[in-house]
């Protein structure tokens, strides 16, 4: 059985604000326990009005504080923005809170733009030393010895399962050479999937941590009770990729009657192709779509994204989600 898993952004709609948010994320990740999701990932950004999740680790522990069996992690924490020692002590410390719970996936990208990645890390402005801050943050990771000068505390000794992250060739085969599960941003970047994927499950070593390849892939799902209703709600994420890509990222907005309207042919293009990895309608079509999107790429697992206006809608979708999940 496949598991599946949810990533959240905690979106902040338009008419509400990042505390509600908050309480929408909670609320959230402890239907998606009782659904029987694997993990519940929240994501890195910043600068970003519709995202709360900036303070993700923050976050995570708030999430991990209002559940008790599923997974909480980070999907992911943006390496370049932070020093190596502080992501091992904060996922030390959410490891030690929530044993066997915490699971700490690294981005190669800043997660926002270029000022607000120098106001971050003032005197680092490029991600080229990502693999080998990776290794110092898996170094934090490992029992301490006798002398050692830094060590992570808490952090060292403790099981803190860590992912790559990626939408690129890059992390694919950092990945597969360091032994590391691996999490492809199929849901918003699809174009390398198929190369990565075999890339990485051809050229994976066994390590430490892992024994065999395990890859997890994004997919966009808005389910609800008609294809025409499911279509609707979707162009809340459709108009926003939009505003992003116009340079004008904003709250959340409500969903549109005709999304035609709202893009032009060029814009329309390009979103469509960005969120190819897509599932839209009603449980039927959710669950055919589901079904060929792993007949097709045969993950381990399956991250599933809903970027929906309305929360009770966003739940429903999620539930409806699991039904067609099950046994697959």
């Amino acid at each position: 059985m496949i598991p599946f898993s949810i990533l959240d952004l905690a979106p902040v709609t338009e008419g509400s604000d990042a505390a509600q948010a908050f309480r929408n994320t909670l609320d959230l990740a402890q239907l998606a326990e009782r659904l029987g999701y694997r993990r519940y990932w929240l994501a890195e950004h910043h600068n970003m009005p519709g995202i709360a999740s900036a303070a993700t680790a923050v976050l995570i522990g708030h999430v991990a504080g209002g559940t008790s069996t599923i997974r909480v992690g980070a999907g992911g924490i943006m390496l370049p923005n932070h020093a190596p020692l502080q992501v091992a002590e904060q996922f030390g410390t959410l490891a030690s809170l929530y044993p066997g719970r915490i699971d700490l996936g690294l981005g190669r990208a800043p997660g926002t733009d270029q000022p607000t990645a120098k106001a971050l890390r003032r005197y680092f402005d490029s991600a080229d030393a990502f693999p080998q801050d990776v290794m110092e943050l898996l170094g934090y990771f490992e029992p301490a010895t006798p002398g050692q000068p830094v060590r992570a505390v808490p952090g060292a000794g403790i099981d803190v399962p860590v992912w790559l992250l990626g939408s690129s060739l890059f992390s694919a085969k950092l990945s597969a050479a360091l032994g590391l599960p691996f999490a492809f941003a199929s849901h918003f970047a699809p174009d390398a999937m198929d190369e990565a994927l075999a890339l990485y499950r051809r050229d994976f070593r066994p390590s430490a941590r892992l024994q065999q390849p395990y890859a997890m892939l994004g997919l966009n799902v808005v389910a609800a009770d008609s294809d025409a209703e499911a279509r609707r709600l979707f162009t809340t994420q459709q108009q926003s990729f939009i505003n992003l890509r116009r340079g004008r990222p904003g709250l959340i907005p409500p969903p549109i009657d005709d999304i035609e309207t709202y893009w032009s042919p060029v814009e329309k293009i390009g979103v469509e192709r960005a969120l190819a990895c897509a599932v839209v309608g009603d449980e039927a079509t959710v669950r055919q779509g589901i079904d060929a999107f792993i007949e097709r790429h045969r993950p381990d697992e399956v991250l599933i994204t809903a970027n929906v206006f309305d929360h009770a809608a966003r739940r429903r979708s999620f539930e409806i989600a699991a039904v067609c999940a099950s046994n697959k």
